[in-house]
């Protein structure tokens, strides 16, 4: 049976793109985007010339919003990058064993989270910016975006909890219904500046230059040229990985050096060493390096027991 249209959604979809953000359609009653991902992509229709992802179809025409919305209830993405916008995502536990990891430890979510970081910055809380509450009874707070600088999206860059949506991201639209709870606005007003201090948080830094061979051969005490080559070159995966991929490239570095541990050539704890400094340096939190390596490890076949 078809659901039935909502001219509730059609309106939040104008209502957006008349703040000149740029909308797309979300599957009804969910927050994914409506259509094909790019691997089922047909190469037809709009995708004649290659596929086009959500931000690149996101629209203001309210002429081609209007035809969208009256085809299907579809609820209402916002492209966050073509937008102008960097939200910050405060989240909130999904279950009783969703808890904060020590370095935030008796931090209920990420309001919380966000607090903390406001007060280590020395910063009051920006929160007189357009805000949405989201279904679970988290929070989006909206920022324009610094001019001169192109932010992406992160996840828990800034701390646990903590999410931003920016360039490679979106955000589930005021007056969009998932499973059946709304995502409303709770302060209306023109989404203020990001701040500088968030900005500077927010933004890469540049990865560092890969370590001379030779220097890594001289940390590598009994290493082969042929192993340390290949730790190099594993290194230089998670050094050139992007936003997204960072947590695969240092776990797939485990998974391919696992071999070289459990044949002798290099030990686990220069592998580790290695890899968690080469993740960490590109933004990956140290839990989240840590989990990375040992499941690739452990995938690679290597283990505290089969290593005793």
């Amino acid at each position: 049976m078809t659901a039935p249209l909502s001219p509730a959604l059609l309106r939040a979809a104008l209502a957006a793109a008349e703040r000149g953000w740029p909308v797309f359609p979300l599957r009804p009653g969910d927050k994914r985007p409506a259509g094909h991902p790019e691997r089922d992509c047909p190469r037809t229709g709009r995708c004649t010339e290659g596929h086009r992802t959500p931000e690149q179809r996101a629209t203001l025409d309210p002429g081609h919003i209007t035809a969208c919305w009256q085809a299907a209830p579809y609820n209402v993405g916002i492209a966050t990058g073509p937008a102008q916008l960097v939200v910050v995502d405060l989240d909130i536990p999904k279950d009783d064993t969703d808890t904060a990891p020590p370095e935030w430890a008796a931090m209920a979510d990420g309001l919380d989270v966000f607090a903390a970081l406001c007060e280590r910055a020395g910063e009051r809380m920006p929160t007189e910016t357009y805000t949405v509450r989201t279904r679970r009874g988290g929070q989006h707070l909206y920022f324009t975006a610094p001019e001169g600088k192109t932010l992406r999206s992160t996840g828990g860059t800034l701390g646990w909890k903590v999410d931003t949506r920016a360039w490679g991201g979106y955000v589930v639209a005021a007056g969009s219904i998932v499973s059946g709870a709304p995502y409303e606005i709770i302060y209306d007003a023109p989404p203020a500046p990001l701040p500088a201090w968030l900005s500077d948080l927010l933004t890469p830094k540049p990865a560092p230059a890969p370590m001379p061979l030779a220097e890594l051969s001289a940390r590598m005490r009994n290493a082969t040229a042929y192993s340390t080559t290949a730790l190099r070159g594993e290194l230089e995966k998670v050094l050139s990985a992007r936003e997204g991929g960072r947590n695969r490239a240092v776990y797939f570095g485990a998974y391919a050096l696992a071999r070289l541990i459990r044949t002798g050539d290099l030990t686990e704890a220069a592998v580790t060493s290695e890899l968690m400094s080469a993740g960490q340096s590109i933004g990956l939190p140290a839990s989240e390096c840590r989990t990375a390596i040992r499941s690739g490890l452990v995938r690679g076949g290597y283990s505290e027991a089969s290593a005793a």
